[in-house]
Protein backbone atom coordinates (compact mmCIF):
# COMPACT_ATOMS: atom_id res chain seq x y z
CA UNK A 1 0.00 0.00 0.00
CA UNK A 2 1.32 3.43 -0.95
CA UNK A 3 2.03 5.87 1.82
CA UNK A 4 0.18 9.16 1.77
CA UNK A 5 1.86 12.56 2.21
CA UNK A 6 1.07 13.87 5.66
CA UNK A 7 2.84 15.29 8.70
CA UNK A 8 6.37 13.90 9.22
CA UNK A 9 6.56 11.93 5.98
CA UNK A 10 9.76 12.24 3.96
CA UNK A 11 8.82 13.16 0.40
CA UNK A 12 11.13 12.98 -2.61
CA UNK A 13 10.05 14.65 -5.81
CA UNK A 14 11.03 16.22 -9.08
CA UNK A 15 9.46 19.42 -10.31
CA UNK A 16 9.50 21.92 -13.09
CA UNK A 17 8.04 25.38 -13.36
CA UNK A 18 6.20 26.52 -16.48
CA UNK A 19 5.10 29.97 -17.56
CA UNK A 20 1.30 29.58 -17.63
CA UNK A 21 0.89 31.95 -20.57
CA UNK A 22 3.58 30.57 -22.93
CA UNK A 23 4.05 27.02 -21.60
CA UNK A 24 7.82 27.66 -21.55
CA UNK A 25 9.82 25.69 -18.96
CA UNK A 26 11.34 28.34 -16.67
CA UNK A 27 12.98 26.15 -14.06
CA UNK A 28 13.55 22.49 -13.34
CA UNK A 29 15.41 20.47 -10.71
CA UNK A 30 18.34 18.39 -11.90
CA UNK A 31 18.20 15.98 -8.97
CA UNK A 32 15.22 14.97 -6.84
CA UNK A 33 14.62 17.13 -3.79
CA UNK A 34 13.43 15.87 -0.44
CA UNK A 35 11.66 17.49 2.44
CA UNK A 36 9.82 16.40 5.57
CA UNK A 37 6.17 17.35 5.23
CA UNK A 38 5.19 19.75 7.97
CA UNK A 39 8.74 20.11 9.30
CA UNK A 40 10.45 22.20 6.61
CA UNK A 41 9.62 24.89 4.10
CA UNK A 42 11.76 23.83 1.13
CA UNK A 43 8.72 24.51 -1.03
CA UNK A 44 6.09 27.21 -0.71
CA UNK A 45 3.10 26.35 1.46
CA UNK A 46 0.98 26.92 -1.67
CA UNK A 47 2.76 23.87 -3.11
CA UNK A 48 2.99 21.69 0.00
CA UNK A 49 -0.71 22.23 0.74
CA UNK A 50 -1.48 20.66 -2.65
CA UNK A 51 0.83 17.71 -1.90
CA UNK A 52 -1.04 16.80 1.29
CA UNK A 53 -2.86 13.49 0.82
CA UNK A 54 -1.03 12.58 -2.42
CA UNK A 55 1.01 9.40 -2.94
CA UNK A 56 4.10 8.08 -4.69
CA UNK A 57 3.67 8.15 -8.46
CA UNK A 58 1.22 11.04 -8.48
CA UNK A 59 1.96 13.93 -10.84
CA UNK A 60 0.15 17.15 -10.04
CA UNK A 61 -0.04 20.62 -11.54
CA UNK A 62 -0.23 23.54 -9.13
CA UNK A 63 -1.02 27.00 -10.53
CA UNK A 64 0.87 29.71 -8.64
CA UNK A 65 0.89 33.49 -8.78
CA UNK A 66 4.64 34.23 -8.89
CA UNK A 67 4.02 37.51 -7.05
CA UNK A 68 2.89 35.58 -3.96
CA UNK A 69 6.09 33.51 -3.76
CA UNK A 70 8.73 35.77 -5.30
CA UNK A 71 7.17 39.19 -4.78
CA UNK A 72 6.14 41.77 -7.35
CA UNK A 73 8.57 42.91 -10.00
CA UNK A 74 10.64 45.93 -8.87
CA UNK A 75 11.93 48.05 -11.75
CA UNK A 76 14.27 49.72 -9.23
CA UNK A 77 16.33 46.50 -9.37
CA UNK A 78 17.05 46.90 -13.10
CA UNK A 79 20.23 48.80 -13.96
CA UNK A 80 21.83 49.70 -17.26
CA UNK A 81 25.43 50.91 -17.44
CA UNK A 82 27.92 51.68 -20.14
CA UNK A 83 29.71 48.52 -21.24
CA UNK A 84 33.13 50.04 -20.54
CA UNK A 85 32.20 50.26 -16.82
CA UNK A 86 31.52 46.53 -16.58
CA UNK A 87 34.35 44.01 -16.13
CA UNK A 88 34.72 41.71 -19.15
CA UNK A 89 34.01 38.64 -17.00
CA UNK A 90 30.39 39.84 -16.62
CA UNK A 91 29.71 40.69 -20.25
CA UNK A 92 27.47 37.76 -21.12
CA UNK A 93 23.68 37.53 -21.15
CA UNK A 94 22.58 35.06 -18.48
CA UNK A 95 25.66 35.68 -16.30
CA UNK A 96 24.83 35.84 -12.59
CA UNK A 97 26.52 38.56 -10.55
CA UNK A 98 26.43 38.73 -6.74
CA UNK A 99 26.38 42.33 -5.48
CA UNK A 100 25.93 43.97 -2.09
CA UNK A 101 23.81 46.98 -1.22
CA UNK A 102 24.98 49.80 1.09
CA UNK A 103 24.01 47.65 4.12
CA UNK A 104 26.21 44.77 2.93
CA UNK A 105 23.21 42.57 2.05
CA UNK A 106 23.90 40.31 -0.96
CA UNK A 107 21.59 40.14 -3.97
CA UNK A 108 21.98 38.17 -7.18
CA UNK A 109 21.62 40.04 -10.46
CA UNK A 110 21.36 38.49 -13.92
CA UNK A 111 22.70 40.09 -17.08
CA UNK A 112 19.54 40.36 -19.19
CA UNK A 113 20.60 42.51 -22.12
CA UNK A 114 23.79 43.70 -23.78
CA UNK A 115 24.57 45.68 -26.91
CA UNK A 116 27.65 47.46 -28.28
CA UNK A 117 27.41 50.25 -25.72
CA UNK A 118 25.41 49.10 -22.67
CA UNK A 119 24.74 46.17 -20.35
CA UNK A 120 21.58 45.67 -18.28
CA UNK A 121 21.31 43.63 -15.07
CA UNK A 122 18.13 42.64 -13.25
CA UNK A 123 17.94 41.82 -9.52
CA UNK A 124 14.37 40.52 -9.67
CA UNK A 125 13.76 36.82 -9.35
CA UNK A 126 13.09 35.62 -12.92
CA UNK A 127 9.81 34.03 -11.73
CA UNK A 128 8.30 37.12 -10.11
CA UNK A 129 5.40 38.80 -11.80
CA UNK A 130 4.40 35.67 -13.75
CA UNK A 131 1.55 33.21 -13.56
CA UNK A 132 3.25 29.86 -13.06
CA UNK A 133 2.43 26.18 -13.09
CA UNK A 134 4.47 23.88 -10.85
CA UNK A 135 4.42 20.31 -12.14
CA UNK A 136 5.43 17.95 -9.35
CA UNK A 137 6.19 14.24 -9.70
CA UNK A 138 6.16 12.42 -6.37
CA UNK A 139 8.93 9.81 -6.41
CA UNK A 140 8.63 8.38 -2.90
CA UNK A 141 6.89 8.83 0.44
CA UNK A 142 7.95 7.19 3.69
CA UNK A 143 8.08 7.80 7.43
CA UNK A 144 10.82 10.30 8.28
CA UNK A 145 13.38 9.40 10.91
CA UNK A 146 13.68 11.61 14.01
CA UNK A 147 16.93 13.03 12.54
CA UNK A 148 15.16 13.88 9.27
CA UNK A 149 12.28 15.54 11.11
CA UNK A 150 14.79 17.70 12.99
CA UNK A 151 16.72 18.54 9.80
CA UNK A 152 13.59 18.97 7.68
CA UNK A 153 15.09 16.86 4.87
CA UNK A 154 16.72 13.53 4.10
CA UNK A 155 19.85 12.98 6.18
CA UNK A 156 22.71 11.50 4.20
CA UNK A 157 25.57 9.74 5.92
CA UNK A 158 28.91 10.97 4.72
CA UNK A 159 32.24 12.22 5.95
CA UNK A 160 31.76 14.08 9.21
CA UNK A 161 34.26 16.91 8.99
CA UNK A 162 32.29 19.44 11.03
CA UNK A 163 30.73 17.28 13.68
CA UNK A 164 27.30 17.61 12.04
CA UNK A 165 25.33 15.44 9.65
CA UNK A 166 25.45 16.47 5.99
CA UNK A 167 22.02 17.57 4.82
CA UNK A 168 21.25 18.47 1.21
CA UNK A 169 19.69 21.87 0.65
Amino acid sequence: MKQIIQQHKLVELNYKVLDKKSGQVLSTVEFPISYVHGADQVLSTQVTDQLEGRAEGDVIEVPIDGNLIYGPRDEGLVFTDRLENVPEAYREVGMKILMENAKGEPREFIVTRMDDKTLTVDGNNPLCGRDLIFILEILSVRDATPEEIEAGAKVIDGPDISGEKIVPI
